[in-house]
């Protein structure tokens, strides 16, 4: 779950919280499948009036559903309320560098991390552009709380304040947030407030999805009797199966999938947010199918799994994967997101009528029938118990495989390669690791990477956000401390600010903010003594922009980006920097990094050729390109003249 706190001034920054994880690994999920209790029941105790605050009981509430640090960046919107998160014991408060919130949420908390993130900026000049934040949250299942809001008796008024647009509107934010949040609360009044605040925290938590809360910067320090008691822990009814329809359903989906000869299984990003990961790999356990997973699901499904047969991802799928899958006479997908990316242009060679489609609470076979009201683990455990074991498909895979070729060696001082570059990358991995993959080159070459059991990873596709992981990259290492990060970001993403959401924002001014600023999350990554190792490919511009459609604008100013690190570095707190050409500056530049500089943040160049991608990345590229450049349908702009056409 992600909380961010944000003052209109501010680009915020998400930041995430180590959290007290429950048995389960489940914040908000039901252990005993009756209820769900963020912690155990306590008496609820009394609080002197003057302690009886909002902005106390927020705090409360915050450590009680797992936070334990904030990150924040004060504005004159939140000043108040970051002094009672900092009366708090429970809470730690760690100031970042730069607020830009996009980046963080999307992953930070992905698979079995029961995280929170927070941020305290400014408001609108801020929360608005913190828009992407929850959109890319929206679409990878994180919970996010958004707060912050101007003078309670400014409401109603005709002023005008700063860090909005100049009008007397206070909701431009609010409409901004409202498309891609499940729940918005303004607290402009104490009456309701209490009401409001865990209304919407408890919607995030049993929603998975982000809320957006903003309280009026007056409120945070003025007693008042609903708070006067300690919160009372949530208790959360879950969502149950309807067990008829499941019955129905699985009775179905036995039917359909026994009488194939060779059915295959996939899973989807959506097993997440199902919390169905464990239920998936019993279901591959029991049928004997091979098992695949869409590349935004890589790391959901273990790879050590012994039917486990790569990524499937069209075009561009792991050798062989593609072929099994698409040859098959019938497949289940569980929680797949089928869109122009994860298609590669909408190519994908798979028939409706073959399919099983199950979603987190849906279940759709072939072209028909459709049960509802069934969750996916539910259904997916159920399932596999009536399925016959079938491992003609994957029989069939053991008999075509070929196992990969290696990259050429390089001469002595030979200009490195990317493909040479992840080779050495591979052999960082381990259990203590994780990897996070920035959008890019980074997508294909990360995706070819074996994970050791225990290993980390992220990627993320759907919003299709450039700049998304560095901010990722600080959420991910503060909530799982005990495992290193290695990111490989090109050097367009690490120059830019993620901010696709900005161009449908009601005023040019709130682009202002839309600025390169996502290097200056290293300096937050610095001061919390983080120990990731960032691989920097510097390639001279937006390579995948290029291989979709290539312009001048596709190259970028080059910076010295060990030296901007080493800068923000400032002889203060544990850093290293390299920059490597070849492969004997890799080799030791990770011997290092692996070595006496383990417990630094590593950030090493890598020089690489402008045109040194991946051949995924060309063929995928090639694809966007054309379902991107499709001609109008006219049918669409005129449907007089082709009903005229049609008649003739």
């Amino acid at each position: 779950m992600e909380i961010v706190f944000l003052d209109r001034k501010w680009i915020p920054r998400s930041v995430l919280l180590d959290a007290s994880v429950p048995t389960n690994s489940n914040v908000g999920c039901p252990s005993n499948g009756i209820v769900s209790s963020i912690l155990s029941s306590v008496p609820p105790s009394v609080i002197s009036s003057s302690e009886a605050t909002l902005g106390r009981h927020l705090a409360r509430r915050l450590v009680q559903i797992g936070v334990s640090d904030v990150f924040s960046v004060p504005g004159d919107f939140n000043l108040t309320l970051l002094d009672h998160l900092i009366a708090e014991p429970g809470l730690k408060i760690l100031a970042a560098a730069m607020s830009s919130t996009q980046d963080t949420p999307p992953t930070a908390t992905r698979g079995p991390v029961a995280s929170v993130l927070a941020s305290s900026p400014s408001r609108s000049a801020g929360s608005v552009s913190s828009t992407p934040s929850p959109a890319l949250t929206a679409r990878t299942f994180l919970s996010s709380v958004i707060v912050g809001g101007p003078n309670s008796n400014d409401y109603g008024t005709n002023r005008i304040l700063h860090h909005t647009i100049g009008l007397p509107d206070f909701s431009q934010e609010f409409r901004c947030f409202q498309t891609v949040t499940c729940y918005q609360a303004v607290v402009n009044n104490l009456e309701d407030a209490h009401e409001q605040i865990d209304t919407a925290i408890s919607t995030a938590l049993k929603e998975s999805k982000p809320v957006y809360i903003s309280i009026s910067c007056n409120l945070p320090g003025i007693p008042h009797p609903t708070f006067s008691r300690e919160p009372v822990p949530f208790c959360l009814a879950p969502k149950v199966t309807n067990q008829m329809g499941l019955e129905a359903a699985v009775e179905a989906a036995a039917a359909f999938l026994n009488k194939a000869v060779k059915p295959v299984m996939v899973g989807g990003p959506k097993l997440r947010v199902a919390k169905a990961c464990e239920a998936f790999v019993e279901l591959a356990d029991a049928c004997g199918y091979p098992v695949a997973v869409m590349p935004s699901a890589k790391g959901l499904v273990p790879e050590c799994h012994p039917r486990f047969i790569g990524t499937y991802w069209g075009a561009v799928s792991t050798a062989f994967c593609a072929e099994i899958v698409e040859s098959a006479d019938s497949y289940i997908f569980a929680g797949p997101i089928f869109n122009d990316y994860s298609s590669v242009g909408y190519s994908l060679l798979l028939k409706k009528d073959k399919a099983i489609l199950v979603q987190p609470e849906r279940v759709v076979i072939g072209n028909g029938p459709a049960f509802g009201c069934i969750l996916m683990k539910d259904f997916l455990k159920a399932l596999s118990k009536r399925l016959k074991c079938n491992t003609t498909a994957y029989e069939n895979y053991h008999r075509i495989y070929v196992p990969e070729g290696q990259p050429l060696r390089s001469d002595p001082k030979e200009p490195l390669r990317v493909n040479v570059l992840f080779q050495h990358i591979q052999k960082m991995l381990s259990s203590e690791t994780a990897v996070i993959a920035e959008t890019g080159d980074s997508w294909f070459n990360c995706q070819k990477l074996k994970l050791p059991k225990g290993c980390g990873y992220e990627f993320q596709m759907q919003y299709g956000s450039i700049g998304w992981s560095v901010g990722a990259t600080l959420g991910y290492a503060q909530a799982v401390p005990n495992k290193r990060v290695i990111s490989c970001i090109g050097d367009g993403s690490f120059q830019v600010f993620p901010a696709f959401s900005y161009r449908v924002l009601p005023s040019p001014k709130f682009g202002v903010n839309a600025e390169q600023v996502t290097a200056q999350d290293v300096s937050t990554m610095i001061r919390c003594e983080q120990r990731t190792i960032i691989f920097l490919i510097n390639n001279g511009g937006y390579t995948i922009e290029v291989e979709i459609h290539d312009g001048p604008y596709n190259v970028i100013k080059n910076w010295n980006y060990t030296g901007l690190v080493d800068a923000i570095h400032n002889g203060e707190g544990k850093c290293w920097t390299t920059k490597v050409v070849c492969e004997e500056d890799l080799i030791n530049a990770i011997e290092t990094a692996t070595g006496s500089k383990k417990d630094c943040f590593c950030f090493i160049e890598v020089i690489a050729h402008k045109d040194d991608t991946s051949k995924e990345l060309l063929e995928w590229g090639s694809r966007v390109s054309a379902a991107n450049s499709r001609p109008p349908n006219l049918s669409k702009i005129f449907p007089s003249a082709a009903k005229r056409t049609a008649s003739c």
